[in-house]
């Protein structure tokens, strides 16, 4: 995502990264400390693998901890919940479409870091939700994707909560 370009994400989202941060800086870190100052206290550390696989590790985490830090920074908020009610699609918007091909599907317009297929999330930079932004319920929609030109009839706008995947930690 470009610098100037905000960061959009639901308040689940958000909340689910600022889990995974405090799982990654709580828990997970100082697991894996304990585990390389405990395999260096073993001596020769160049065929040590709990001592490698451990700094690994640690990079890997930092490295995330980093990734998050920033997005959290980066981060607006926008409630789709608190939204007043319009039939216009914008962030957040819970659409039902009827596809060229004829099947309906619904999907929620989310923030780059919830993009979650399986759930119908998709990210609102992402080229189906461009051609959906402005749009409002009735209104025919020219989708160009990688299958070529199609028509989306856009069924239903609503603005509900969006549920975040279950946590892992």
């Amino acid at each position: 995502m470009p610098r100037s370009t905000k960061n959009y994400i639901t308040p689940q989202g958000w909340q689910c990264l600022k889990d995974e941060l405090y799982h990654l800086v709580n828990r997970e870190r100082p697991e894996v400390v304990n585990i390389v100052n405990w395999a260096a206290s073993n001596g020769d550390r160049s065929e040590n693998g709990d001592y490698l696989y451990g700094k690994r590790r640690l990079r890997e985490i930092d490295r995330r901890i980093r990734f998050l830090t920033k997005r959290l920074e980066a981060a607006e908020v926008v409630d789709p919940e608190t939204r007043e009610a319009t039939d216009q699609i914008f962030f957040g918007a819970t659409v039902t479409m009827l596809r060229g091909n004829g099947h309906e599907q619904t999907v929620s317009i989310v923030g780059v870091d919830e993009l979650d297929l399986a759930r119908g999330h998709i990210s609102w930079i992402s080229p189906i939700a461009r051609a959906l932004i402005k749009a409002r319920e009735g209104d025919l929609v020219v989708f160009n994707g990688p299958d070529g030109r199609e028509e989306i009839e856009v069924l239903e706008v609503c603005y509900r909560r969006i549920e975040a995947p279950p946590s892992g930690n």
